[in-house]
């Protein structure tokens, strides 16, 4: 079943139109208020290229689960 959801306060304008399949492949840069330069940053120290690969980060997702255990998913 396809999804469907609006995604314009997610991402960068020039990225709003695309399938969620395309955005998992978009720079990290695609999303709203990650720049240019923190993006090479993540890139750098992480090796994350992609909102894909940001999203897969065993940084993050531990992080992202630390803080829902912890009750402080505000």
């Amino acid at each position: 079943m396809p999804v469907t959801a609006n995604l314009a306060a997610f991402v960068d304008k020039d990225y709003q139109d695309k399938s969620l399949e395309e955005l998992v492949d978009a720079p990290v840069a695609a999303l709203a208020g990650v720049s240019e330069r923190a993006a090479t940053h993540l890139k750098e120290a992480l090796g994350i290229k992609t909102i894909g690969d940001l999203g897969r980060s065993q940084y993050f997702l531990t992080a992202s689960a630390l803080v829902q255990l912890a009750g402080k998913d505000r």
